[in-house]
């Protein structure tokens, strides 16, 4: 018999999910939801929401930042995103120019050609455009976006490995990660908003330089019931003895006795 599928997390389940997935991980910066909006007054009923003052644009991960770190609510439109910029193709709240579709843009700066740059753009995930009129992003922790459509978390690659394990250890599958090169935006929250599935991407050039990743980041995106999912089976792993920080074993040990532990016959499970 199929197990019952659970409802998706309300945005209080969320809030208490990622204090958890914080715990477990010890995560530097605050996961963080976002959600689409179709018209301007819903987006606007959102409690606490700023929007950024009339003239300023910012970059998506530039908005990303401002709530992984500072904490903020905030909604955007495509009046907030450079026009210039990939952003508002990448979350739909406008089509891409045709600078960049064309690859006029990025030639001989990420590319050697027009073509190569072309065929960057023809590949980016993208969500569609004409729906959407805002994004609003938000820590999870504030429990303002109920639900949102997407959560998100940067992570170190040990703290990445050990969610994806945890994604798999109830419900196993193999997660791939895509690496368009730069606007690797498109393959994190463009990916996980057009396709609800969780996408898993090494930050590009711009999102370090323009929204502070550091050297170190990656970026987990993903459907709030992977999110969940991800949490729970993380916390199975640490009643195990898998936990984060990984503390090395050293390179010139005899691995037997700390793989016994866990793989033994008999053996007790570490605490």
């Amino acid at each position: 018999m199929a197990k019952k599928k659970s409802p998706p997390p309300t945005a209080a389940e969320l809030k208490d999910l990622a204090q958890r997935l914080e715990t477990l991980l010890r995560l530097r910066t605050l996961p963080i939801g976002m959600r689409h909006f179709d018209d301007h007054d819903s987006m606007a009923a959102v409690p606490g929401l700023r929007r950024p003052r009339a003239g300023r644009a910012f970059s998506t991960c530039q908005i990303v930042t401002q709530a992984r770190v500072a904490g903020l609510t905030i909604g955007i439109t495509h009046d907030n995103v450079r026009p210039w910029s990939n952003c508002g193709g990448v979350i739909g709240l406008n089509a891409p120019s045709d600078d960049y579709l064309s690859g006029r843009k990025m030639e001989g700066v990420w590319f050697a050609d027009r073509e190569n740059a072309r065929l960057h753009q023809a590949q980016m995930p993208r969500v569609a455009p004409g729906r959407h009129v805002g994004l609003v992003v938000s820590p999870l922790r504030s429990a303002r976006l109920d639900p949102p459509d997407i959560c998100l978390f940067y992570g170190t690659p040990g703290q990445t490995i050990l969610f994806v394990n945890g994604l798999q250890h109830g419900r196993y599958k193999r997660y791939d990660m895509s690496i368009t090169g730069e606007s690797a935006c498109a393959d994190s929250w463009g990916r996980a908003l057009a396709t609800r599935k969780t996408s898993i991407s090494i930050p590009c050039y711009a999102e370090r330089r323009y929204g502070g990743v550091a050297d170190d980041e990656m970026l987990v995106a993903c459907p709030p019931d992977e999110f969940r999912r991800g949490v729970e089976g993380l916390e199975a792993l640490s009643k195990v003895g898998l936990r984060y920080p990984i503390p090395p074993y050293g390179a010139n040990m005899d691995p037997g006795e700390g793989m016994d532990v866990s793989y033994g016959d008999g053996g007790k499970r570490s605490a």
